[in-house]
């Protein structure tokens, strides 16, 4: 089955691995970030990436997208090597990918709708009429009013900043979508739903999510699978009864300290 965009490279298959990170090393300066990290992401998971601040949960996510230099390793997405594909298969990649910034990232001199369909400009070639009903589809599909669309990001509150940039990621109606810091800066309530929404449109678009976050409340109720970073690489990876279960001290002080067993025992109520 193909998305809405219709694209999908001839020797993909939709059981497999979409994003497959090995032995990717990468340093800013003299100073080593990541070293010899390797991970992989399957179709339909909502992956939620964690780690102490500066570990490199961010650089990472930039290395994947291409907007940081790796040193070595192999990054592959839909099970193309994107160091060895072609402009075209590059091109067909990149159409397969949302992306939302931390802060959500939006043109202050746009409005919403125009932000929306800043993808749509950059890679598509469609009357203005139909992106103005398509931005207004992705707009109400992350639960924003239609009037919002003409509203500028200073008219915006932060929650609906983070959905208005989810709608501009969405744009393309992408196979994997990723989310940096998605709900920091939102008060629980907000984040909470904001949680929700991504679960909702996972299962409704058949979406992968790669999730970089702190956020607890997000990885105990909307992340399939989570995986830690620490010490350069992946330390632990598996399900939120594997981080509890794991003995590393980082994980077991993130994932077993009071606030964690709160969450922990809400999730089962």
């Amino acid at each position: 089955m193909t998305k809405g965009n219709g694209i999908k490279l001839e020797h993909e298959d939709e059981s497999e691995i979409v994003l497959s990170v090995h032995d990717v090393t990468v340093a800013i300066g003299d100073k080593l970030i990541l070293d010899k990290l390797s991970l992989d992401i399957k179709r339909g998971e909502i992956l939620g990436f964690v780690g102490a601040s500066g570990a490199g949960k961010s650089v990472l996510l930039r290395t994947i997208l291409g907007l940081m230099p790796k040193q070595s390793g192999t990054i592959k997405l839909f099970d193309v090597d994107v160091d060895k594909a072609s402009d075209i298969e590059r091109l067909r990649i990149d159409m397969r990918l949302g992306v939302l910034f931390q802060h959500g990232a939006l043109f202050s001199a746009l409005t919403v709708m125009e932000n929306v369909q800043v993808p749509m400009r950059e890679y598509l070639d469609l009357p203005r009429k139909l992106m103005d009903e398509l931005a207004l589809l992705k707009i109400e599909l992350v639960g924003l009013p239609r009037d919002a669309a003409q509203k500028f990001p200073s008219e915006l509150s932060g929650g609906m900043i983070k959905r208005a940039a989810l709608a501009r990621a969405l744009a393309l109606d992408p196979d994997i979508v990723f989310l940096d810091e998605p709900t920091s800066g939102l008060d629980p309530i907000s984040a909470a739903e904001f949680d929700e929404l991504v679960v909702k449109l996972r299962d409704t678009m058949d979406l992968t999510v790669y999730m970089v976050t702190h956020d607890l409340d997000t990885l105990f109720t909307a992340c399939d699978h989570v995986a830690v970073l620490g010490k350069k690489k992946v330390l632990v990876e598996g399900t939120i009864d594997d981080m509890l279960k794991s003995e590393e001290p980082w994980v077991k002080s993130y994932f077993r300290g009071k606030r964690a067993r709160q969450l922990d025992l809400a999730a089962r109520a």
